[in-house]
Parts: structure tokens; sequence; C-alpha cells
């Protein structure tokens, strides 16, 4: 789905009330209507459950037709590469690169975001509400677990990739860039 169609006034608020009401038979109904959305779609995911339903009645589809970039049969020939860094370089990185945000000001950003109107995706980003409302050392320890889990999720997630190369490195991204010219 690249240019989904406009949905009809209220049917987003319509669908969430059916979901609200019975989620499972929400999800039945997109099975019904879009068996595609349906199947990449969580019964308990209540997000992208109105979403669908809410595309589906505007004549769209959650569900893309075809996976072109992650599948075997790719427009082009293409080598995909994923750099594997070691897991004690990954863990100073993280910690580093938590310490440097602190010291660049993070918790004066958070406090400047918060103050303000904030969107539902705006308000998941990971460490926000840790830095509001942790004591400075605390935020940083609560952050740096929370992004070694989710390095671990998408380590986890790359290696679905059909035909992901991986490459062993602990240089720097830009560095190991420059080096291939």
């Amino acid at each position: 789905m690249v240019d989904a169609p406009a949905p009809p006034p209220g049917a987003r608020e319509r669908w969430a009330a059916a979901y609200d009401a019975d989620p499972a038979a929400a999800h039945e109904r997109l099975r019904e209507l879009d068996p595609g959305a349906a199947a990449a779609v969580h019964p308990n995911d209540r997000r992208r459950v109105v979403r669908a339903l809410e595309l589906t009645e505007a004549g769209s589809s959650l569900a893309p037709g075809e996976d072109r970039l992650w599948s075997a049969h790719t427009r082009l020939p293409t080598l995909i590469v994923g750099l594997d860094v070691p897991q004690d370089e990954l863990e100073r990185r993280i910690v580093e690169r938590t310490h440097a945000m602190f010291d660049a000001g993070v918790q004066d950003e958070v406090r400047a975001a918060l103050s303000g109107p904030i969107s539902q995706t705006a308000r998941k980003t990971l460490g926000l509400d840790e830095v509001a409302t942790l004591p400075r050392e605390e935020a940083i320890e609560a952050i740096v677990v929370r992004t070694r889990r989710y390095a671990a999720y998408q380590r986890k997630w790359m290696r679905r990739i059909p035909g992901l190369v991986m490459v062993e490195s602990a240089d720097d991204v830009l560095a190991l860039a420059r080096a291939r010219e």
C-alpha cells in the first residue's frame, strides 16, 4: 500500500468502537473483508486491526500485494549486507551513546517535547518515559537495558531477510564505507 485512498468520514471511530465491543469479531470481519491483512495483523493489535478495517472500507489493504523489498524476487539482483557488531563493542556503544545524549541535554529536550501536544507515535520513543520520570543515573541505566533489548530484537529481525550476508565488523560504519570506495 503506497497511496491509500482517504477513509470515509467517521470510519476510524466506527471500527474502533466495533473492536472495543468485540475484538475477536472485529478481527473475524477483517478476515472476511481482507484475508491478507487479517493474516498479517494479530487479533490483539487494536491499532492495526482498526486501520486495516478502515483501509478495507476505503478500497485499499494494509497487506501489500507483494513484499518486493525482502522477497527472493527483488526487481534487480541485490546484495543485502548487515553489519554484525561484536556484543562487547555493541554494549560499549550503547552505554557511550546514552551518556552522550544526557550530556547533550536530552532531559531539556524531553521536557520541551512533553510540555506541548505529542503524537502517540512520538510518545513511544525509546527512553522518553525514563528521561521524564527517573533521576539521571536510573534513567541512563534503564535506557541502556531497553536499548540492549531492542538491539537483540533487531538482530533477530535481520536474520529473517532472505540472502542476507552478515559481515562482522567493529569498525565505525562510515569508516567501513569509506574503506570500500
